[in-house]
């Protein structure tokens, strides 16, 4: 399958002529959501979720499908977005649009003290594809192609780099990096191939637009 990189946290698996989308927020490009016929959702925060995008995509496509959270699955609804809204939980395993997903995952990473952690809910795509969402969740198998996040009000550093080393994909691309300035990207690149050096592995950031096969 190819997977294209759509702004911050959001990518497009394009397999068969068949196309699924996850995490299309207000920080991604609102071209993501073309043709989509599926669409996964970690969690409720605007950057990966925004109603009025997925209600115009539902709108282009009656048969198009939302699979998220309990919490996201209300909201939508709530919404009146006009798709197909599935709700998963750790554990559950389903197919859509020719995909196999596995939900992995329950709570958002800790933002703040006071502020309570909302679900998130990771998705492993064809075994081959881990999406973790804003948490740093273990897949709890061998993954080909890890989405990692590398910039984040909850994560640091050290944390992103740990969770690298404790998954040890073959291939790993940035995700939620839409808050750094191009200095930023630039640590996140040297970062990023510091790892790949000591694990031998592909891991680094796609450009906006940049699609690989997986």
């Amino acid at each position: 399958m190819e997977l294209t990189k759509f702004g911050h946290a959001c990518v497009r698996l394009e397999k068969d002529g068949k196309i699924l989308v996850i995490d299309p927020g207000a920080f991604s490009e609102e071209s993501a959501l073309d043709a989509a016929d599926a669409v996964l959702i970690t969690h409720e925060h605007f950057d990966h979720m925004e109603p009025e995008r997925l209600r115009a995509a539902a709108r282009a496509n009656p048969e198009l499908t939302i699979w998220t959270c309990d919490a996201v699955a209300g909201q939508l609804s709530e919404a009146e977005v006009p798709a197909k809204i599935q709700a998963v939980r750790h554990g559950d395993a389903f197919e859509t649009a020719g995909f196999r997903v596995r939900a992995v995952g329950e709570l958002h990473a800790v933002n703040h003290p006071d502020v309570p952690q909302v679900q998130n809910v990771g998705f492993f795509v064809d075994d081959a594809v881990f999406y973790p969402g804003d948490a740093l969740t273990p897949p709890g198998a061998d993954v080909h192609t890890l989405l990692v996040p590398t910039g984040a009000p909850w994560l640091k550093l050290a944390e992103m780099i740990n969770y690298l080393r404790q998954v040890r994909p073959e291939h790993a691309y940035s995700t939620h990096d839409a808050l750094y300035s191009e200095v930023g990207l630039k640590l996140v690149d040297n970062w990023l191939g510091m790892e790949a050096d000591k694990q031998k592995a592909d891991l680094r950031r796609l450009e906006l637009g940049d699609s690989v096969t997986v």
